[in-house]
């Protein structure tokens, strides 16, 4: 388009067009350009405010006679790309609707409000725009994560039979590339081995043969559909254990000992003023993060107390030695992890637990370790770990809360994978974008 007039207001700008496009004389039905004019019209497509000014377009366009004895349409109007036959807003202006919620981190809400237009069109300029930048396929990696997140509540629908059946799950599974930049691949609804079974195998054949391991926390249905997986889908997969999910485990293990102890040593719960109540913020501390003052606090003070405070000794020491285990890894040691140190290291855990196996907590967490052993070793192996899913996890988090919330889980799953792949797309922070 050309500009052939400004006027300014205190309303805003008023730019006065018209086309310069020579194909824009093409007859839209048969293509050819045609040289008689019918009529001339004035249009007012909605555009981009300059700054904090408003911009309209006055399109001064004509109205052109199709030429061709075998075509059906008598006449035409002008049209280009940026403005299409019957559009009301300008190309632009729906490519800045699209960006400004899924790159710029702005609700749907607050980009119409900004734009002048209504919430079904940035909807749908969303849409547009995922479309655009999205990937059809997910890029290929070595290791996938697998991990769960919850939004919203459950809905439920009563049928004719008195029955209900579960019409939207809040939990979300994610799978995203742990290897690699990629960010989230792609979520689906539910939370059972057979939801990840089936997005797994809708996946393109060389994606899913690319996929060398699988991280997932301590849950048993991820574990079945990953068994499954390998077997056809994902033929020589491996599993992995998050090593943060064991750490935790062993922590909770160690606080329900604290707590059980506690109430039989005072027969209530630990008060300010107690031994145990002094070292326990020092028993949720890892032992490199300890002084030697520190340290020695921790072992009088619950050498003190009696078996009790021993008890709770022997537990922290092991954790500590579920540690010293996972910190083989060759993350850690810069180096490929020796066999014989991963079972030298295994041996000290587990016999730490079953001398003390009059403490059921001790017991529970050694027989997760030996379940899950197959996942761990290879973490050891490999350190790969989960880490980029729990953040992910947090970024669709923080996006639903900026949303108020979702009605539509198919919008939540698009919005929450244009969130958590503008680093892979090379999309500035929102702050910045502003």
């Amino acid at each position: 388009m050309g500009v052939i007039g400004v006027e300014v207001g205190e309303g805003g700008t008023t730019v006065h067009v018209t086309t310069i496009d020579p194909s824009a004389r093409g007859c839209p039905t048969c293509g050819v350009i045609s040289l008689t004019r019918k009529d001339r019209r004035v249009t007012r497509p909605r555009h981009l405010p300059y700054g904090d000014r408003a911009v309209m377009l006055r399109w001064h366009k004509w109205r052109w006679r199709c030429t061709e004895p075998l075509c059906p349409r008598s006449s035409f109007t002008e049209q280009t790309r940026q403005v299409p036959a019957g559009a009301r807003l300008t190309a632009a202006l729906r490519r800045e609707a699209g960006r400004a919620v899924a790159d710029g981190g702005r609700t749907v809400l607050q980009a119409g409000r900004d734009l002048a237009i209504s919430w079904p069109v940035v909807m749908e300029a969303v849409r547009e725009h995922a479309r655009r930048v999205l990937p059809a396929t997910p890029p290929p990696t070595p290791a996938i994560g697998i991990d769960e997140t919850r939004r919203g509540r459950a809905v439920w629908k009563e049928l004719p039979d008195k029955t209900w059946e579960l019409v939207a799950d809040p939990w979300h599974i994610g799978f995203v590339d742990v290897a690699g930049g990629a960010g989230l691949f792609g979520q689906v609804e539910g939370r059972t081995s057979a939801s990840v079974q089936k997005w797994l195998a809708e996946q393109p054949g060389h994606w899913r043969h690319s996929v060398r391991y699988a991280v997932i926390d301590l849950c048993p249905a991820f574990r079945a559909a990953i068994t499954a997986a390998a077997r056809t889908i994902l033929p020589g997969v491996e599993l992995v254990v998050d090593c943060f999910h064991l750490v935790q485990l062993a922590n909770r293990k160690l606080a329900d000992i604290r707590r059980r102890l506690a109430r039989k040593h005072y027969g209530r719960n630990a008060r300010r003023g107690d031994a145990l109540w002094r070292v326990k913020g020092l028993l949720r501390r890892n032992a490199e993060d300890l002084t030697n003052d520190q340290l020695a606090t921790l072992e009088s003070e619950l050498q003190q107390m009696g078996t009790y405070g021993r008890q709770i000794l022997t537990a922290w020491r092991a954790k500590e030695r579920l540690r010293d285990l996972l910190h083989l890894t060759a993350k850690h040691a810069h180096t490929l992890p020796d066999r014989s140190a991963i079972s030298a290291a295994r041996f000290r855990f587990q016999d730490l637990c079953a001398t003390h196996g009059y403490l059921p907590e001790l017991v529970t967490l050694a027989e997760t370790v030996d379940d899950w052993w197959d996942g761990i070793e290879n973490y050891i192996k490999t350190g790969i770990t989960n880490a980029k899913s729990e953040g992910l996890n947090r970024v669709i988090k923080l996006d639903a809360r900026n949303a108020f919330g979702y009605r539509n889980r198919e919008n939540q799953r698009l919005r929450s994978r244009c969130a958590t792949t503008r680093r892979a797309r090379g999309v500035l922070t929102p702050h910045q974008l502003r």
